[in-house]
């Protein structure tokens, strides 16, 4: 039964590990209230780990990831931001549309994949958390991270390819989840994407924080770009119009920005120019990890799909140069670990890898660009 629920970890299990199905939403209305109330409930992130871990007992384990301290000698008074960024793949896309010919279909099972989604973002406990590819919202993502203390906001994709997926679970989408305790919303905007002064299939949100111990507002921006080779210039299309949106909200990049997201674009496309090059002062956190701190890592997402293996850099956290500093970023799983399969797999829950920085603000809060 979908919707039993006991107490304590039988309720939590219960949360986790079932899941609405395909448009169940007006289906399931007395589950729906259910989770409503559980959602009232404060979560132990180790008791959510833990039920994880159980489900997960017959994978493989996980990968080790160790963040690289990038910081230079400044010193800051305050916690550090972080932020993580991440196309987690959307269940329909991962078992209906995408084929992966390397993966089995048995290691994107829901019930264990969603698990691995949750230990990763419970590994390292993001302040504020940004995704794409989200179909999984309402039943899976929105109960549980409200329960950890997170405010929720969720954009579907109008035309979401989900949909055309026999037993899909609604459209897919960018989500932002914040910590309460840390932030507070000032101001949030639900963007569709233009290009060529047409509305698009693409989405974004941005929304402008104030942070409770320093008092900064700060926007933070997710969005995920049209997809595939020959829609380059409308990927930029796609860009040029969500720095426009950006530059409104931020008054001119008076107001510090974080962008994340799938471009879905190598960092030899217009649309990754169009970022640095702009006024608003952006730069790519994961250059930093280079030698020279100006070259992207050579991947993001590796799979193999029947045209092939594809291995491409296309997931980015763009930040307000002028006016944040990055203390650290998480580094990428090396090629031996992701093994020759690639991903998704039994071990790794995506197709893409997740990012992860800590940022932290300028010490002089009236530097400008």
């Amino acid at each position: 039964a979908v919707c039993s629920m006991g107490n304590s970890t039988s309720r939590l299990y219960s949360v986790l590990a079932k899941t609405l199905s395909s448009g169940a939403v007006s289906q399931h209305q007395d589950c729906l209230e259910q989770l409503d109330s559980a959602r009232l409930d404060p979560l132990d992130p180790k008791d959510l780990l833990e039920e994880c871990q159980i489900v997960l007992q017959k994978r493989p384990p996980r990968f080790q990831r160790n963040f690289v301290n990038l910081k230079k000698n400044t010193a800051s008074n305050h916690r550090p931001i972080r932020v993580m960024q991440w196309n987690i793949l959307a269940q329909a896309l991962g078992e209906g549309k995408d084929n992966f010919v390397q993966c089995p279909m048995e290691a994107l099972k829901w019930e264990e994949r969603k698990c691995l989604i949750l230990e990763e973002i419970l590994a390292y406990k993001p302040d504020i958390l940004c995704l794409q590819e989200v179909d999984h919202y309402f039943d899976t993502f929105e109960p549980l991270l409200s329960r950890l203390g997170y405010q929720c906001t969720f954009f579907p994709k109008p035309w979401s390819p989900c949909l055309d997926v026999e037993h899909n679970n609604g459209p897919d989408g960018c989500a932002i989840f914040f910590l309460k305790e840390r932030f507070e919303l000032i101001n949030s905007a639900n963007i569709r994407l233009t290009a060529m002064k047409l509305k698009t299939n693409q989405v974004a949100i941005a929304q402008t924080l104030k942070c409770h111990e320093t008092g900064r507002l700060f926007c933070i921006a997710v969005t995920h770009l049209k997809a595939r080779t020959g829609w380059e210039r409308f990927r930029s299309a796609q860009g040029c119009d969500l720095l426009q949106n950006l530059k409104n909200i931020t008054q001119g990049a008076k107001i510090p920005l974080i962008v994340c997201g799938d471009f879905n674009a190598e960092p030899t496309e217009e649309v990754y120019r169009d970022f640095s090059n702009s006024s608003l002062n952006l730069n790519s956190a994961y250059k930093l990890l280079s030698p020279d701190g100006q070259s992207e890592p050579p991947y993001t997402t590796w799979k193999i799909r029947p045209s092939g293996e594809c291995r491409h850099t296309l997931d980015y956290i763009w930040y307000s140069q002028h006016a944040l500093n990055v203390n650290s970023a998480l580094g990428l799983l090396t090629e031996e670990q992701i093994g020759p399969n690639r991903l998704p797999s039994f071990n790794y829950p995506s197709d893409h890898l997740s990012l992860v920085c800590d940022f932290s603000f300028n010490q002089d809060p009236d530097r400008l660009l």
